[in-house]
């Protein structure tokens, strides 16, 4: 049964820097789209960065880019979301999606509804 895992979230200084870690169990990652996606008390779940496993291609919403890279593990169970210059806007619930249900090369542009599977999430402050 698929079951994604987040950790790596806390609490830093704006500014600083933080790395997630999703790791996937019962799901082959390989040619799929993975997801992390944040939500913020009272504001919508958005999406942050997403990858296809495999051919490494990656997209940023315009928010993080520049700050933030998504990447993948090897072996390719683990999908990484490291940011870097953080900011108080950064404040939210990371979440990390799987089981992508659209057409591979809509990946960079799936919703919060294109995934099927989400795992409990890591919650990332940041104070100025």
């Amino acid at each position: 049964q698929l079951h994604p895992v987040e950790s790596g979230g806390g609490s830093v200084q704006a500014g600083g820097s933080l790395r997630l870690s999703c790791a996937v169990s019962g799901y082959p990652l390989n040619n799929r789209c993975m997801g992390w996606f944040r939500q913020a008390p009272g504001k919508e779940r958005e999406g942050v960065a997403r990858i296809i496993i495999g051919p490494g291609d990656t997209y940023y919403a315009d928010s993080v880019k520049g700050r933030f890279t998504i990447s993948q593990g090897n072996p390719r169970n683990t999908v990484y979301l490291q940011m870097n210059s953080l900011k108080p806007d950064d404040t939210a619930m990371y979440y990390c999606a799987a089981e992508f249900r659209g057409i591979l090369y809509r990946c960079g542009s799936a919703k919060e509804a294109d995934f099927r599977t989400w795992g409990q999430g890591t919650q990332v402050t940041v104070s100025s």
